[in-house]
């Protein structure tokens, strides 16, 4: 029996998509240069039961299934590959629980993180994740990619607030893992093992995420103007010698602020070459004034600080549009490198030495607090000697952050782009133990092929 008609057998037909133009659509994630293939069909699962009952037909057919939320990963995580079942998640969008007193939140994986944060907000609690892409991207992508964000820097990343986990494994299974207490160490963190696994180990099904108390108040803002890349970096770096750790800490270079303005006309371009967005939370005076002061003895042309919360927003709002506002330039490829918060300055300088080195243009932004880079490669759409260029200095990137003891990805995942660059990281031993954890989850290797691994 066809897999198609194993599939029709046990979901009802509406479930089941094969028109060809939508299977494209859905056939990759934000990353333009990462390589897709061809599905033969896309299943929407209303329920865990019905992703169960997909997996086990996969299982039997030995066919891929490649799981996705909202397509708007940076890696090539989500893209098909030949042959597979795209297992679509983003209609399994319920929030299930919250829980004010145990400050908890039970969600389904096609839950957009911005529904989430604002659905707790409303009983005074916190979801502090906050991808770029929090608009728009599932909290199952975010689990899926260990995604972290503007306020990661003081507040941890996706895998800091993921309790536990319903997952549906290789053989067919429906699981739960991890716990709904604070505390829990019985058996080990198979939890977290699932998160950042990309979709190689299983399906989520259903998420239980940690929640804080809302914060009361409004933040201070610290904004530094800076003449160079280099002189920014020695700003973070004093920022992480300083003992204070701030609530964000975020980069923004003068091609990012352009290309912005070019867009939305925010009147952004002329405030700097590279800006630094600051914030602490409120009532944190001397936080401010050491950041501001790390921001001075770095050589800021000037530097100021505002509790004006819609002034903030402007600032912090370039820095979440940049990435799309350079896509209306040409194709994009996105770096996520994470470097010791120290050396976040001689990154930024090898990371210029780069452009010029393969003639590329690449603009900056970063979550420069905790030392996760995002160099943006420009180049002209259809110039294909630019962008074999750009793939030169994108490699470039990644061997220098791991010769800086940093890693190739800080948050975006590694996919399809990264690849090379995790192996060289992990080393063969890492390898060899990644696979066989793969292969006792996922005896028949259908689970998003390729990736990762």
């Amino acid at each position: 029996m066809h897999v198609i008609d194993a599939l029709s057998a046990v979901l009802p037909p509406s479930r089941i998509v094969r028109d060809p133009d939508v299977l494209a659509a859905h056939s990759r994630d934000q990353a333009a240069w990462a390589p897709q293939g061809a599905a033969v069909a896309m299943v929407r699962p209303e329920d865990a039961e019905q992703v169960r009952k997909v997996v086990a037909v996969c299982a039997e057919h030995r066919v891929p299934i490649v799981p996705r939320g909202a397509g708007t990963g940076l890696s090539g995580g989500a893209n098909a590959v030949d042959g597979c079942v795209l297992l679509a998640l983003d209609g399994m969008d319920r929030i299930l629980e919250i829980d004010a007193a145990e400050q908890l939140a039970v969600v389904q994986p096609g839950v957009i993180n911005d529904r989430l944060r604002a659905e707790v907000a409303g009983h005074g609690l916190w979801y502090p994740p906050d991808p770029a892409s929090s608009p728009w991207s599932t909290i199952g992508g975010n689990v899926a990619t260990n995604a972290g964000g503007v306020c990661c820097v003081k507040y941890g990343v996706t895998r800091d607030y993921v309790l536990g986990l319903q997952a549906v494994t290789g053989t067919g299974d429906l699981v739960r893992l991890g716990r709904r207490t604070r505390k829990g160490v019985a058996g080990y963190d198979l939890a977290g093992l699932f998160v950042g696994s990309e979709g190689t180990l299983g399906v989520i099904t259903e998420i239980t995420v940690r929640l804080l108390r809302l914060p009361e108040g409004t933040p201070t803002t610290i904004v530094g103007a800076f003449g160079s890349l280099v002189e920014a970096g020695r700003a973070v770096a004093a920022v992480g010698a300083s003992g204070i750790t701030p609530s964000a800490l975020e980069l923004v270079d003068r091609y990012c602020l352009r290309a912005v303005d070019e867009w939305k006309n925010m009147g952004l371009a002329d405030l700097g070459d590279v800006l630094l967005l600051g914030r602490v939370d409120t009532g944190d005076e001397r936080a401010a004034a050491v950041l501001q002061e790390c921001f001075d003895r770095a050589g800021a042309t000037w530097s100021t600080r505002s509790t004006d919360a819609e002034e903030a927003e402007a600032l912090f709002s370039a820095r979440r549009l940049a990435y799309p506002a350079l896509e209306r330039l040409g194709p994009v490829l996105t770096e996520d490198v994470c470097v010791p918060r120290g050396l976040v300055p001689e990154m930024l300088a090898r990371i210029e030495k780069h452009a010029r080195a393969h003639g590329v243009h690449i603009a900056n932004i970063a979550h420069a607090g905790d030392g996760n880079l995002h160099p943006l490669i420009v180049v002209p759409a259809g110039d294909d000697e630019a962008r074999a260029r750009a793939q030169l200095a994108f490699e470039s990137i990644l061997d220098d952050a791991i010769a800086l003891g940093g890693t190739v990805t800080g948050e975006h995942g590694v996919g399809l782009l990264k690849k090379r660059g995790m192996h060289a990281e992990v080393g063969e031993e890492v390898l060899a133990m990644h696979r066989a954890i793969k292969s006792a989850l996922d005896p028949a290797g259908i689970f998003n092929p390729g990736k990762i691994i």
